[in-house]
């Protein structure tokens, strides 16, 4: 299955629970939010429509890491861009690597908003560029293409929230 990246967008009378545990404003299951299953699904069938609205749901599947580095301090730069707040994180890894604890983090709506103007900048050459540092020639298409979709998913999702004055609160595991 693998770690993704799953935001759930709160109203802004929610933040002080949200910053005391984000989990009360994430979905029991969030894969299963993600392809319109019910919590605890194990047999039967889906239209893939999620089912939270797309207004309260962002899912970056397993570019985030992407969308990660790209945002993250580097050698040019020494401090990392707004947007890394949107996207820092790791599991940490339990049993030997065979289990992990999920990363959660929430950002109120006033951290929101200089987010929302940084992801806005990034644009597809600056993911072109940073996926061509980790992958081969022979993916390095693909894999820009699928980074690309999600990077226009974060900023149509963060650019709604932070207009709406709401929050959200992520979780990558």
């Amino acid at each position: 299955m693998g770690i993704r990246y799953y935001a759930y967008a709160f109203d802004s009378g929610q933040t002080e629970k949200a910053l005391a545990d984000p989990f009360t404003v994430i979905g029991a299951d969030p894969f299963a939010d993600v392809l319109g299953l019910e919590e605890g699904f194990t047999n039967g069938s889906t239209d893939f429509r999620p089912s939270v609205p797309e207004r309260d749901l962002l899912f970056l599947d397993k570019s985030w890491l992407c969308l990660q580095r790209l945002t993250a301090p580097s050698a040019s730069r020494d401090r990392a861009r707004p947007a890394y707040r949107m996207f820092e994180g790791h599991v940490t890894y339990l049993d030997q690597g065979m289990t992990w604890r999920p990363w959660l983090r929430a950002l109120t709506p006033d951290e929101v908003a200089p987010i929302a103007r940084d992801v806005e900048m990034l644009s597809d050459h600056d993911i072109e560029a940073s996926v061509g540092e980790y992958f081969s020639s022979q993916l390095l298409e693909s894999e820009i293409a699928y980074v690309t979709e999600y990077l226009h998913r974060a900023k149509n999702f963060v650019q709604a929230v932070a207009s709406e004055g709401r929050g959200f609160a992520y979780l990558i595991g």
